[in-house]
């Protein structure tokens, strides 16, 4: 399950030394997760699928959680991943406007939910990158690049503090 907002996290392990093997690779991951146990769980989720490399023969060495160097600028987020559905294993790209890479994941896993009935468990991300204006795909983060974007307010009501309860005149609701 993915609760809350996700946090970003760099994680590094390597397997137990042994007499084959004194210096063993280090791994790096970088795993989106609710908190530092879930990331050392994925963490190994994923190595044992791409090295013969399991938690009992191996350590984590540091777990850090990243942060987002302007947090407080809109970015345009591109996130590849991959998922199961009923049919089948599927890959994807997808778009999100938001202040953190950490907001954007976590806005692609409410959306894969709500969208495609994926659960939290069958989605994998693979790559995530801020993408420059010009180089953005989707409809929905292109319309907010326009630098005259305007938001209007409409059906507003005046709501006056010491109006009569009745009146004669109808209420304007644009202005």
């Amino acid at each position: 399950k993915v609760l809350g907002e996700l946090k970003e996290y760099k994680v590094i392990g390597r397997s137990l030394p042994s007499d084959k093997n004194r210096a063993p690779p280090l791994y790096q991951m970088k795993i989106f997760a609710q908190d530092k146990c879930t990331a050392k769980s994925r963490f190994w989720y994923f190595v044992s699928q791409l090295r013969k490399m399991k938690k009992m023969s191996g350590e984590i060495l540091s777990v850090q959680q990243v942060y987002e160097k302007k947090p407080v600028k809109v970015k345009n987020i591109g996130i590849w991943l991959r998922y199961v559905s009923r049919s089948g294993i599927h890959n994807m790209y997808r778009e999100y406007r938001d202040l953190t890479a950490a907001g954007a994941v976590t806005q692609c896993y409410r959306d894969m939910g709500a969208r495609h009935r994926a659960r939290a468990s069958t989605i994998q991300i693979i790559k995530v990158e801020e993408v420059a204006a010009s180089k953005c795909r989707r409809n929905n983060v292109k319309q907010f690049h326009n630098s005259k974007i305007r938001f209007p307010l409409t059906h507003r009501i005046h709501r006056r503090l010491n109006r009569p309860r009745f009146t004669t005149s109808r209420p304007h609701t644009t202005f």
